[in-house]
């Protein structure tokens, strides 16, 4: 009996390759999960003061997205965590998903209740957070973070940027005034990693078309969000339905984002 030839094995260049050509970079890149809050997470986001009686959404509104990331190191981890409104989780997972596909770093991304709901805490660990409730930095209505639609990323690079009357100009984390210009601004400044202006338009594509960078005071680079009218409408919706809204809003959005040759280059998408 003639002996067949032993068939040799691809590669591990050759099998990425394979990988790709299959449609599975999965593999490489994990898919991440969702996950209800439980009594046990409700009670533990209550007694840390993440959560009160006042909230605009309950526990029961709240998933938290589970998701791999890379840190500015290179280091891979696969225990980031964000908390939101339920009816956008999956989105928001695959927006860390595409992040973390692009290598864009994350120096951190822990529950505010590792915080104890320390906003500021969380900003000098360099944190990347979401759902929070409290009022909006400087007092007034609650942050868009109340309704688990707002998120900050990277701190450090995307400083909260506020003057006062008398012009003395306030950044938070402190540390971060190496990734503004002498006159605590932003445009111009070159590019560094896991700063936001690389990402604000994949993050749009998932409805956070809010971009703190945009505003005049304070000027916010870490913090993207939904428009509070539509956050307030999602909100106010049973579950199910908020769920359906946002997705036929993410349809329209996207169709608008689109590029069109007719458009002018300063047409934007007012949606709400």
């Amino acid at each position: 009996m003639t002996a067949r030839p032993r068939k040799r094995r691809p590669g591990r260049p050759a099998m990425r390759a394979l990988l790709a050509c299959l449609g599975l970079s999965m593999l490489l890149h994990p898919a991440p999960s969702l996950a209800a809050l439980d009594a046990a997470a409700c009670g533990r986001l209550q007694k840390s003061g993440v959560i009160g009686a006042g909230a605009p959404v309950g526990c029961d509104r709240l998933s938290v997205v589970r998701f791999p990331y890379v840190d500015f190191s290179g280091v891979h981890h696969d225990d980031g965590e964000i908390m939101v409104l339920a009816a956008v989780a999956p989105e928001v997972g695959q927006l860390f998903r595409r992040l973390h596909q692009r290598g864009f770093p994350l120096a951190h991304a822990r529950l505010i209740d590792h915080y104890h709901g320390d906003d500021a805490a969380s900003m000098q660990d360099n944190n990347t957070s979401a759902f929070n409730n409290r009022q909006i930095t400087g007092g007034g209505p609650p942050s868009l973070h109340a309704y688990g639609l707002a998120i900050d990323i990277n701190p450090l690079q995307n400083p909260f940027v506020q003057p006062d009357r008398q012009g003395v100009v306030r950044v938070s984390p402190p540390a971060a005034t190496n990734y503004l210009n002498r006159l605590a601004a932003r445009p111009g400044k070159p590019a560094r990693p896991g700063m936001a202006e690389s990402v604000k338009a994949l993050f749009a594509e998932y409805g956070f078309t809010v971009w703190g960078g945009y505003w005049d005071a304070p000027i916010d680079y870490q913090h993207f969000q939904f428009s509070r009218g539509f956050a307030e409408k999602l909100a106010a919706l049973p579950a199910p339905a908020a769920r359906q809204l946002y997705l036929q809003r993410l349809d329209r959005l996207r169709r608008c984002l689109q590029p069109r040759p007719e458009a002018s280059a300063g047409t934007t998408c007012a949606l709400d």
